[in-house]
């Protein structure tokens, strides 16, 4: 006779009869926990010295079960081993750290592999993604950009997630060492170690984030709840209340309007700057600088200013400040440390036409084998044309 049969053969089972119908019905729904392995629930069954119930014990069971406390004395204790299998936090002072370490090289390749579909290749995000580098010096706006480098408070936060929740959708699929990796090169992107750095469990205290001071213990419950939690004001009370302004958050979404005003207004500039030029230089100018090309190619340029500067007072960043660079001899901008291969490229006179840039931005790697720039390149013509076309109309 099957177990439903069993509960309703008695026909005075009463309440005996529910809580079996509620046992049935419950041990149709059980779902094993996949990261207990069978060994585990043996050791868990042998750690018991309870006999098996019987149909006449199961009353007397149930009150042996239930927990003094007034709780309902189900499951057991976990295992030491379960109990390690989900402890992997990681705290600010390296506590839960394992054993492992990464330099920023590895982390950049498996960054691009596992990482970049969101969140870019140099880590500015893509979209909606989040941005784990960029931001220095924009808490104060009113629309803060928080990365890694400019808001997360101390490294093992990044390790800990990066560790626990990612990649997306393949959580907990990297090793250790993976981990120290990716996070040498978060750093490396937020120009907060070189690019010759080795992350590891020994020197991971070492690192202090920019914005480790900018967190204050949260003391609200002490000094401002009792505020709010006293008996309520019922006098000389105002006659209705007016909503005088609306909370909002300005110049998030970029309008073409203003893109294709800022365009014509530099190309109204450009033409004053050319106008005692020769007739050949003007026509030539104005053709580098159509408006429509110009504003296009800014647009592109937006993926490269994660690690290019351009214009007044810009700097050398991950890669070199590209004003001025379009007909320029490679390797010539100060301060920057190039890599051998184009350093031997310029050695060999090479000059950054257009055709050569055009070249370049298609497929860095294939260009110039062993480029520091990991960029996976621009394919089509149109996006290599307006962006160097926006290259040309950035004076020094």
């Amino acid at each position: 006779m099957s177990k439903f049969l069993n509960i309703f053969a008695p026909a005075t089972g009463g309440v005996v009869g529910v809580l079996s119908l509620a046992y049935v019905v419950a041990d149709q729904f059980v779902v094993e926990i996949p990261s207990v392995s069978p060994e585990l629930v043996t050791q868990a069954h042998a750690s018991s010295d309870q006999p098996e119930p019987t149909e006449n014990t199961a009353t007397e069971d149930a009150a042996s079960t239930a927990a003094p406390d007034g709780g309902y004395g189900l499951g057991r204790p976990a295992l030491p081993e379960e109990i390690a299998a989900w402890d992997v936090d990681v705290l600010p002072d390296g506590t839960g750290l394992p054993e492992g370490s990464g330099d920023v090289a590895t982390g950049e390749s498996v960054f691009a592999a596992k990482c970049a579909s969101c969140h870019g290749d140099f880590a500015e995000g893509v979209g909606n993604w989040p941005k784990l580098a960029g931001g220095e010096g924009t808490l104060a706006d009113k629309d803060p950009v928080k990365t890694v480098g400019s808001y997360w408070p101390y490294l093992s936060t990044t390790w800990d997630y990066v560790h626990r929740s990612m990649p997306f959708g393949d959580a907990q699929s990297l090793t250790n060492d993976e981990v120290y990796a990716i996070t040498a090169y978060i750093l490396y992107s937020n120009y907060l170690v070189e690019d010759d750095f080795t992350l590891s469990h020994e020197n991971f205290t070492d690192i202090e984030l920019p914005n480790a001071d900018g967190f204050i213990v949260d003391d609200r419950a002490e000094t401002e709840y009792p505020l709010w939690t006293t008996e309520p004001c019922m006098s000389d009370c105002k006659d209705n209340v007016e909503i005088t302004m609306r909370a909002r958050v300005l110049d998030v979404t970029p309008e073409e309007e203003e893109t294709e005003a800022a365009a014509t207004e530099d190309t109204a500039s450009a033409d004053t700057d050319t106008a005692e030029a020769t007739p050949e230089a003007t026509e030539t100018e104005a053709a580098a600088l159509d408006p429509e090309m110009v504003a296009a190619g800014e647009k592109v340029y937006r993926k490269c200013k994660a690690c290019h500067q351009v214009g007044e007072g810009a700097k050398n960043r991950v890669g070199p400040v590209l004003t001025g660079i379009v007909d320029a001899p490679a390797g010539a901008v100060d301060g920057f440390r190039y890599s051998n291969a184009l350093e031997a490229a310029a050695e060999d006179g090479l000059i950054w036409t257009e055709a050569e840039l055009s070249a370049f931005l298609a497929k860095p790697r294939t260009y110039l084998k062993g480029t520091k720039m990991s960029f996976a390149g621009l394919r089509k013509e149109a996006d290599q044309s307006a962006i160097i076309a926006y290259l040309r109309s950035v004076s020094e």
